[in-house]
């Protein structure tokens, strides 16, 4: 493959990811994007994703194969292989050999071999001391990656990573702004309602709220129901 080729590949697949990321994107459409793009541009027969649920759990979030699928709901189901370790350790871990990692890896061993890959690489998608996941690159053949490949395959799952934990982030921000503003507008009725209370009963501001507040524990209710429904009229306190 000619470097100015090669290049034109990279960065079109930058540019893929980059489009995946527009607007509400779907988080499993990048990930998929990501290795579909890893088996284009680098000497890998198949990949597949590992990612981490909020309880640390690893699932199987994309493949490029039935094999490297299987191989992959193996590892997490057993909790053992090159793609768990290079999530838990936050390192890349690379089997040149599949056939000679009895020991260490007998499950995956027997899995991999069966689907017909013969060496790995995984990837940590980690940013920074965080590690959400990991990236399996899967040969048919012996060997490791060239160190372009490698570097290839790095700056990918690092893409992947940030734009997860930029999602996640955004959605985090999003439940916290929703509560921030229910807050807010329980506040809002919360202030009314210790006017008409107030009014009402001629004291001040400060009792008022006590009495919507005990009328709203008494009856086990939020206080901004209680105070919802003083501003209806619909009690009387």
């Amino acid at each position: 493959m000619a470097s100015m080729s090669r290049a034109a590949l990279v960065s079109g697949a930058f540019v893929e990811l980059a489009d995946a990321l527009v607007g509400e994107y779907d988080v499993l459409d990048l990930l998929r994007t990501l290795v579909d793009q890893c088996v284009v541009l680098l000497d890998a027969s198949a990949a597949g994703i590992l990612l981490a649920d909020s309880h640390g759990n690893l699932q199987v979030l994309a493949s490029t194969s039935e094999e490297s699928h299987i191989v992959d709901v193996l590892q997490r189901e057993a909790g053992a292989g090159p793609c768990v370790d290079a999530y838990r350790s936050g390192n890349v871990v690379t089997l040149s050999d599949i056939e000679a990692e009895e020991a260490r890896y007998p499950d995956f061993r027997v899995a991999a071999l069966s689907q017909g890959f013969h060496s790995v690489h995984a990837i940590p998608l980690r940013f920074r001391p965080r590690t959400i996941g990991s990236l399996s690159l899967f040969r048919r053949e012996k060997g490791v990656l060239s160190d372009e490949d490698a570097i290839i395959g790095q700056a990918l799952a690092d893409v992947a990573t940030i734009s997860l934990l930029h999602e996640r982030a955004a959605r985090e921000s999003a439940t916290v702004n929703e509560q921030l503003q229910r807050a807010l507008n329980s506040r809002v009725f919360i202030e009314q309602a210790k006017g008409v209370i107030a009014e009402r009963n001629s004291i001040n501001m400060d009792e008022a709220f006590i009495r919507l507040r005990e009328h709203a524990r008494s009856h086990q209710e939020p206080m901004h129901t209680s105070a919802a429904n003083v501003i209806d009229s619909r009690i009387i306190i």
